[in-house]
């Protein structure tokens, strides 16, 4: 897929927004645009960017942050779009995607756990993890029994909108039957989507005495990360099929109804 057939979302105060739309399948038809969007969190919208997130249609926004993310930076969303937050990270008594806020406030920490790789190596862990908690499979489950049964656009996010929300959408789109090659470039989209809006958080790092090249594999992604979960879900469950029937306990029905509903 081109970036000249991927309609880009511009909404400044919504980083990351993107529709999953128009992915080709393996069969040659493409992912539904219009239906589902993926962004990181929505906290500061407002005005004409709340307007426009409105005439996006959505109805239902799925969070996949922690409590303490919500809490900390709630979502502002426009009348009628009610929040279902699907903590994935619950069971996990620490985890590098929810710990970014903390980071950003002690750089002197930062350098002590992001130096020597330990950034790639904690993500990595995160990704496993996205696949073996609890938390993660409830979540997911929900999820995606929310996408199947929804009747109007929907959207969900996590903090950034990449890890998380990057792991979900690369199991949505082998459900789907996007190709792998096709999958691997909508989830390296976040380092040109992200990576510059969030300029203004390496340079007050930078200020706090922070080396900003620490944040870009953290504020980014690598592929690294997505072949972390992969492996997990195909040592401990096998196909994406098995994982997402026995893992997430999602029924055929779903899987039908998410492959109707989103294919083109």
């Amino acid at each position: 897929m081109t970036t000249e057939r991927r309609a880009r979302l511009a909404i400044a105060t919504a980083a990351n927004l993107r529709d999953l739309g128009g992915w080709p399948t393996g069969d040659g038809r493409q992912v539904r645009p219009g239906v589902v969007y993926r962004s990181a969190e929505l906290s500061r919208l407002h005005g004409e960017d709340l307007a426009a997130f409105a005439e996006l249609g959505v109805r239902t926004v799925y969070d996949l942050r922690t409590a303490a993310e919500v809490s900390h930076q709630p979502d502002a969303l426009p009348p009628g779009t009610s929040s279902e937050v699907l903590d994935v990270l619950a069971d996990a008594s620490h985890a590098a995607p929810a710990e970014l806020q903390q980071i950003f406030e002690d750089p002197s920490r930062a350098d002590e756990l992001l130096r020597e790789g330990q950034a790639q190596q904690y993500f990595e862990s995160a990704y496993r993890g996205f696949v073996t908690l609890p938390s993660a499979q409830s979540a997911y489950r929900r999820l995606f029994e929310g996408l199947a049964a929804a009747d109007a656009p929907v959207l969900y996010h996590c903090t950034t909108g990449k890890d998380r929300t990057g792991w979900a959408t690369a199991v949505l789109f082998r459900l789907l039957g996007v190709p792998e090659d096709q999958i691997l470039e909508e989830y390296l989209l976040t380092n040109t989507e992200l990576l510059p809006m969030v300029q203004p958080w390496m340079d007050q790092f930078a200020a706090g005495g922070g080396d900003p090249e620490l944040l870009v594999p953290i504020l980014g992604v690598q592929e690294s990360y997505l072949e972390a979960a992969s492996a997990q879900m195909e040592e401990s469950f096998g196909t994406v099929e098995d994982y997402v029937t026995t893992g997430l306990g999602l029924s055929p029905d779903v899987l039908d109804a998410l492959r109707e509903k989103l294919v083109d």
